[in-house]
């Protein structure tokens, strides 16, 4: 699609999709739940967004070597969280619920889930660059890179799911943070004339890795409140994995933008207009920057990757019960 069409098809993928998914569980999805009011922590939302939108900030330009737009993004980032905190505390509400949060086998599992957010959003996002630009190859080929991870996450969630009365909880989460580690090492051993098969061999043992993980984990979170708080356990561990996900892209973007300007590179809108329009020895020498700085986002990943298994090795043991059974 990339290659013969544009990239926006990519995204309007996701419209049809997105219908038959919603009305597949209007029509199927049955629940007898009781339906209670609550009001909308609309102040603790506009407070976590500016938070963290600075914080991005923050982290993306504290590399540029510009003081004045980091140092505003940290007054920002700190006002809005000492307010946020606040507002959490006396809202009816909370967006977020700091007692929830504060139980261990939460904050471990939630906090291992932003770890692997950001582990897999470094794979997909500067893997494709670096399978294209520095090894050569093709969009398509970096992109088959990529559907090994999404091959094996649906494999090992389903095995998972199957097995976990048999193997526990707990060695499953572990068992997917370790894979999660493993699949990171491949990235940081590539190099310009290496197959790109070695890339895919990493997302797929990760893919496996995010299978077992985010199975398990998301289970850990159910199993360990009651059915009143479910919602609320469930919402936090998808909140903790995507905020992951946003703060990883731009700590990483961050360090490679480091990269490159501390090397004397620019930043990485200047390779891409080097590498669009240069003459022979700007484009290496452009492609030689934009691959050191990727080679350093991988070991950033492998970092990312090893926390979440040094958080997944904390998360206390939690007994899987049978279904309809409330924790005593």
């Amino acid at each position: 699609i990339i290659q013969h069409l544009s990239w926006a098809w990519i995204f309007w993928i996701n419209v049809p999709v997105g219908i038959a998914s919603a009305a597949l569980f209007f029509v199927f999805l049955r629940e007898d739940v009781e339906h209670k009011r609550r009001s909308v922590d609309a102040a603790g939302a506009v407070l976590f967004a500016l938070a963290v939108a600075s914080f991005m900030l923050l982290l993306t330009e504290g590399g540029s070597g510009r003081l004045l737009v980091p140092a505003l993004s940290l007054a920002v980032c700190a006002v809005c969280a000492v307010l946020f905190v606040r507002q959490e505390r006396r809202a009816a509400d909370p967006m977020i619920a700091f007692a929830l949060w504060s139980r261990r086998v939460m904050a471990t599992t939630n906090g291992a889930s932003l770890f692997s957010g950001a582990a897999m959003i470094g794979v997909t996002t500067f893997l494709p660059m670096y399978v294209q630009v520095e090894m050569g190859r093709s969009p398509l080929v970096a992109g088959f890179m990529l559907t090994a991870m999404v091959l094996g996450w649906p494999i090992a969630a389903t095995w998972s799911a199957r097995n976990f009365h048999r193997f526990g909880l707990r060695r499953v989460l572990i068992a997917g943070a370790a894979l999660i580690a493993l699949g990171g090492v491949p990235f940081v051993l590539l190099s310009p004339t290496m197959s790109p098969y070695v890339a895919g061999f990493g997302s797929l043992v990760m893919g496996f890795g995010m299978g077992f993980f985010n199975t398990a984990a998301i289970i850990i979170v159910q199993d360990s409140v009651d059915w009143q708080e479910r919602g609320a356990a469930t919402s936090s561990f998808v909140f903790a994995r995507n905020l992951g996900s946003t703060l990883g892209a731009a700590a990483l973007g961050g360090l490679l933008n480091w990269r490159l300007t501390s090397g004397g590179s620019g930043s990485l809108q200047d390779i891409q207009r080097a590498l669009a329009g240069g003459s022979s020895a700007t484009l290496a020498a452009s492609k030689h920057a934009l691959g050191q700085g990727l080679y350093l986002t991988f070991w950033g990943v492998l970092v990312v990757a090893v926390a979440t298994l040094v958080l997944a090795l904390w998360v206390p043991h939690v007994e899987l019960r049978p279904r309809g059974e409330q924790p005593g």
